[in-house]
């Protein structure tokens, strides 16, 4: 690697001696090389001029002939280069290039006699030096944690099968806009960072800010502040952007992730689970042609409706504990250690419970890998979610899974001010007692719900795993440009 470094930059130094800048400031392009293959046959000819740039992939010398392929964004291409057509000068500077190297050439299109698509050089310009070497070519780039922290690398090396990865987020995210635009929710942006964080149960990343001499926090979740929207008039609104929780990592966990959450005044968590179940069908439909996708081996179809499922219940069919029938902490605890469950002693009644729906899944029953709605939640880990209006001691309140994997949390909103302030002293108390991801009391927000909200309801789904589900990803990583990742060997 450093030998080839030290070519290239004898190579470099060689271009600068003749006069040649090897970082130019303005390119020319007349098309991709998508286009001219797109249309190759209706342009090929010597009457042709087509401006191309691009990688160079491959270089071939042969005396006065060279072949070479060049890569843009959209496709690769042949190209042939003659001494007799772009000058002895020119032609020479092709001793000086490099794999990796980005160059501008000017011809005509032709084919080859063996059929290869090919541009016929004319005048050619180096845009672009590169110091290091490409991934090895025939091989590829294989290992995984120097895919995810060289990413550029990653898609150099596997071009189409990574970068089909990323084009199917985007269009993920562009349906799930033009969904929501069309059910007239408004798109609205709110702190990253926050003074006070909430909305989940988390451990925040903590920052200081220096003019204001204060600490400050990246949000965990987004939703406390759209309920101050919907406080002040706005009635369906939405925001698809960061979040940051300083946790663990893991196949379905980063700490900086994408959330999107919406919420909608004038509706309860049944309005949400039909909205959640629509848009997610239609964002199959518009990026995969199908409301079928296939995760990790099992075909799954995201068409309307989705089974819905009591936790409790859930958790009673597949692990064989009725939660029911304990009623405090203790007595669930001494069930699970009974059935070789594991049990945090840190833990409250309902955090446990939570454990066991982990558990559930983890144990891979095949009932529970298509779409589902799991529904109906303890309230003691439910602090922003209303009392459910039949079942005592439940709140209304689920959480979608797709193929196993959870994609987000949403309720019928609190939005009694007494009982929120309740719900948060009670937080506090299982801070007190060892729950570091218990929520924080925010005054603000209580004093924006006692001006009064509107009958809500809302969600907040992971970007990143709908990602992983529409392009049959495992890893979070795999879905994520720019992953956190612990540091390398080079960086201890």
């Amino acid at each position: 690697m450093a030998e080839e470094r030290d070519i290239r930059i004898q190579h470099l130094q060689a271009l600068r001696d003749q006069g040649i800048n090897p970082y130019p400031h303005a390119v020319e392009r007349t098309h991709t090389i998508g286009d001219v293959l797109k249309d190759f046959d209706a342009h090929a000819g010597p009457a042709g001029s087509f401006t191309l740039v691009g990688r160079v992939r491959l270089l071939r010398e042969m005396g006065k002939a060279s072949f070479a392929q060049i890569e843009d964004g959209t496709g690769r291409i042949q190209i042939y280069i003659r001494v007799n057509d772009v000058g002895e000068e020119t032609y020479q500077l092709l001793k000086l290039l490099d794999l990796g190297d980005f160059i501008q050439v000017h011809g005509f299109l032709f084919y080859t006699r063996t059929g290869e698509k090919t541009l016929h050089v004319q005048s050619l310009r180096l845009l672009s030096k590169g110091l290091r070497p490409l991934p090895e070519k025939y091989h590829g780039l294989e290992d995984r944690d120097t895919r995810q922290r060289k990413r550029y690398l990653d898609l150099i090396a596997n071009g189409d099968e990574i970068k089909n990865i990323f084009i199917t987020r985007s269009r993920l995210i562009t349906a799930m806009r033009q969904f929501l635009d069309n059910e007239q929710f408004i798109e609205v942006e709110t702190p990253i960072l926050q003074p006070i964080y909430g909305g989940a149960n988390a451990r925040p990343f903590t920052t200081h800010h220096n003019t204001l001499d204060r600490d400050l926090f990246l949000r965990i979740a987004i939703e406390l502040y759209h309920k101050r929207l919907l406080v002040g008039g706005f009635e369906r609104v939405y925001e698809i952007g960061r979040s940051f929780r300083n946790e663990g990592i893991d196949r379905n966990h980063n700490p900086e992730f994408t959330l999107i959450e919406f919420y909608m005044a004038y509706a309860d968590y049944n309005d949400t689970m039909a909205l959640v179940e629509n848009m997610l069908a239609f964002i199959a439909q518009q990026v995969k042609g199908s409301t079928r996708i296939t995760y990790q081996g099992t075909e799954l179809d995201l068409a309307p409706p989705w089974k819905r499922y009591s936790l409790l219940e859930a958790i009673h069919q597949f692990t064989g504990i009725d939660v029911q029938k304990y009623t405090d902490r203790e007595s669930l605890a001494a069930e699970m250690k009974a059935r070789n469950f594991e049990v945090d002693p840190r833990l409250g009644y309902g955090r446990l419970i939570e454990d066991l729906k982990s558990a559930m899944f983890r144990q891979g029953h095949a009932e529970l890998r298509q779409p589902l709605f799991l529904i109906d939640y303890p309230e003691d880990v439910s602090p922003l979610t209303k009392k459910h209006r039949t079942l005592p001691g439940l709140v209304e309140r689920f959480q979608p899974f797709i193929g196993g994997l959870e994609c987000g949390n949403a309720y019928t909103e609190l939005n009694d001010p007494l009982d929120q302030r309740a719900r948060f002293e009670d937080q506090a108390r299982q801070r007190a007692q060892g729950d570091e991801e218990a929520q924080v009391l925010d005054e603000d927000f209580l004093e924006a719900l006692e001006v009064g909200m509107p009958p809500t309801s809302g969600v907040g789904l992971g970007i990143d795993r709908l990602a992983m589900l529409f392009s049959n990803q495992e890893s979070i990583r795999d879905v994520i440009l720019f992953p956190t990742m612990r540091k390398s060997a080079d960086e201890n």
